[in-house]
């Protein structure tokens, strides 16, 4: 019991000191990990898994750390950030 409470202590502290983005990319992976080797109870599932909730998770995150900020376009067609109206 003691072993787990500090293994989450360690995890949780980690976590602290990351961008929005690599928690939303921690986490993601993780769950996707879980789910993936679940549902096919295998390693291949779990990495799988692990992949595509990284990536969801690095872009759940990455919306969060620009908020305020909306991605508009020019009259050429290119997209840039800024302040939203």
């Amino acid at each position: 019991m003691m072993k787990n409470i500090v293994l989450a202590s360690a995890l949780v502290a980690t976590l602290a000191s990351c961008t929005a983005t690599e928690q939303g990319t921690a986490i993601g992976a993780g769950s996707g990990a879980i789910i993936g080797g679940v549902v096919t109870n295998s390693w291949g599932g779990a990495a799988v898994g692990a992949v595509a909730g990284g990536l969801v998770g690095a872009l759940i995150g990455r919306s969060t750390e620009h908020r305020g900020y909306c991605i508009y376009r020019d009259r050429y067609g290119r997209r840039y950030e800024a302040r939203c109206r």
